[in-house]
């Protein structure tokens, strides 16, 4: 008898429950999406202690009769494609048939389903049918799962905390709600509701309900589209930033998938708005031809492959960023609020608590300045609704900041300027750093043989071999941002001229500078070394702390930020300047409640 052998179905399907049900969490996955490709407009979602005692979807969908409940329970049995050609234009959540098969074998299960005539209730444990019987039910489906990994105790050995659990559930029905905004989502644990949205399909009110009002009040809305794709979105003001990139979602053709590549894109429109390591909330939603899209590629279907991949890239950054730069962000503070108390049985199970960094968790913000927007009139508010009109960009470039009468400056450091609604701190430091930045970017990018002049002495570079090797083979490269370096010697150069726009002073430093980044970086990509130059000569010619201006120089430098396209942060993400309104002055000094 030879040695390899069939594996038999249960076995089987104890192997593909390997990569399908990975953790409670993934059973919340599979059942979701299946009431949402049943058309369900409402979903309840009920957990004991974080599913791993027991799991429970309730949906309004279109249910199954009794032969498609029975079937719905067989590796590889599947209403979603019919053949070949179905797998290149894939538009449900599933389509593999072995989820349910997976979660059967690992754990006991409980179906009760009706199409609106006669119900069908199915039992099964460890993957086998124990009883299949009529039932009296309301249309749709009720799906039980209990004892989650009660056959595979190694499996149940290396589960989380509960604490963690339930985030990896919360972070999942999260994401569920913002790309289903039309079906209301209920997540309920040890009896007590952790989510719940109104399924109106109000991108923002869902937004509201995972992030908070406040924050889903500071997202501006941006759109664009291509011959292949169409993009929408929300995304906050560089005012609200988080430590960690999880808090971007991405939505193509309503599914939720992780992409490397859309991230990066994110994170390039918001160069310069945000501090280092500080990231965005976004939603992102894309819409294509279901052709260009593989999700075939993984059983737990969050990865992607997209054709014109960089098509869509470009098309995220540059929408993105219009809406950013457009948007009217006016650095204010406000009077700390108290927070208040909640009692015991208050408290949300799944706040932090050493737990898995997912967006699920209201990260404390770590900037002291909000976006101010304008005021609604009284007959305009209401307590709880939020409103977004699609972005339109400006047909012109406005003035967006006010002019300003100087006070005086603070620790050498902090210019004091006033006007009629309060008064500004602006950071000197900061503010110059705005001003050249965006004077050197657009210097850097034309650098022409015109513009150069000799130096009274020539500056003269000394390297390592292999670094000398490196400088040779980047010379070229070099040039476009105006170092013009000539061998001199085995491992040194000499640089004789400097660009016109570079001062004098600062061209040791500065060519210096450039040359460490080309050792630096493996991978030299002219676009970010003429945007690395601008920053790195704008932050080092700047003004320091600890230096004192005089009136008429104060004067001149918020006159130049005026002028400036972006004059609310430094190239780094930083404030620039911060505003302190008349009434919140007063109300710190108790001069009005």
């Amino acid at each position: 008898m030879g040695s390899i052998q069939i594996m038999d179905e249960w076995l089987s399907n104890r192997i593909a429950a390997g990569e399908v049900v990975e953790r409670p969490a993934s059973v919340v996955k599979e059942l979701i999406e299946n009431a949402i490709d049943a058309g369900s407009t409402s979903i309840e979602v009920f957990l004991q202690e974080a599913g791993l005692l027991s799991i429970q979807v309730i949906d309004n969908g279109r249910g199954m009769d009794q032969e498609d409940a029975k079937h719905c329970f067989m590796r590889h049995a599947t209403s979603k494609i019919h053949d070949e050609h179905d797998l290149f234009r894939i538009r449900t959540l599933g389509f593999r048939g072995e989820a349910l098969a997976s979660i059967a074998s690992v754990a006991k299960v409980e179906l009760i389903t009706s199409t609106g005539e006669v119900g069908t209730r199915l039992v099964l444990e460890g993957g086998k049918v124990l009883v299949n019987e009529p039932a009296a039910a309301r249309q749709g489906t009720t799906m039980t799962v209990s004892q989650l990994f009660y056959n595979t105790p190694a499996r149940l050995k290396y589960m989380k905390t509960i604490q963690t659990e339930l985030s990896h559930i919360m972070d999942l029905l999260n994401r569920l709600a913002l790309s289903n905004p039309q079906i209301a989502f209920r997540l309920v644990h040890n009896d007590h509701e952790q989510l719940r949205t109104n399924g109106r399909g109000d991108i923002p009110q869902v937004l509201a309900a995972i992030y908070g009002v406040a924050n889903a009040k500071k997202m501006i809305h941006f759109a664009g589209e291509t011959s292949d794709y169409k993009i929408s979105g929300y995304a906050t003001l560089p005012e609200v930033t988080r430590a960690s990139k999880n808090y971007m979602s991405f939505f193509v053709n309503h599914r939720w998938v992780k992409h490397y590549m859309m991230q990066h894109a994110i994170i390039e429109a918001y160069h310069t708005f945000l501090p280092i390591n500080r990231f965005p909330i976004v939603a992102l939603y894309i819409e294509s031809d279901p052709q260009l899209t593989d999700v075939n590629v993984h059983p737990a279907k969050h990865q992607i492959r997209l054709s014109k991949e960089k098509e869509l890239l470009a098309l995220i950054t540059a929408t993105l960023r219009s809406a950013l730069q457009a948007a009217s962000r006016v650095p204010h503070v406000e009077p700390a609020k108290k927070a208040p108390k909640l009692a015991s049985e208050q408290v949300s199970l799944w706040q932090p608590q050493n737990v898995y960094e997912r967006p699920i968790v209201e990260e404390p913000e770590e900037v002291a300045w909000v976006y101010n927007p304008p005021q609604p009139s009284p007959s305009e508010k209401t307590s709880d609704t939020i409103t977004h009109e699609p972005f339109i960009a400006p047909p012109a470039k406005k003035e967006v900041l006010p002019q300003l009468e100087i006070v005086g400056q603070i620790h050498g450091t902090y210019i004091v300027a006033q006007m009629e609604d309060g008064f500004y701190l602006i950071d000197q430091h900061a503010a110059q750093e705005r001003i050249k930045y965006e004077y050197y970017r657009d210097k850097v990018g034309e650098v022409n043989a015109s513009e150069r002049q000799s130096l009274l002495l020539p500056l003269t570079f000394h390297y390592a071999a292999d670094e000398a090797t490196i400088v040779k083979e980047h010379a070229t490269l070099l040039e476009q941002v105006g170092v013009f370096l000539e061998p001199f010697g085995q491992h040194s150069f000499v640089v004789r001229e400097y660009p016109t726009w570079m001062p004098q002073d600062e061209a040791k430093e500065n060519i210096e500078g450039l040359i460490e980044q080309v050792l630096r970086t493996k991978k030299v990509d002219i676009k970010k070394l003429r945007e690395e130059a601008a920053i790195m000569m704008s932050c080092k010619g700047s003004i320091k702390a600890n230096h004192s201006l005089t009136q008429q120089q104060m004067t001149q430098l918020l006159e130049d930020l005026r002028q400036a396209e972006h004059p609310f942060t430094c190239p780094h993400g930083r404030p620039v300047l911060i505003h302190f309104s008349t009434t919140d002055v007063e109300k710190m000094f108790k001069r009005i409640m």
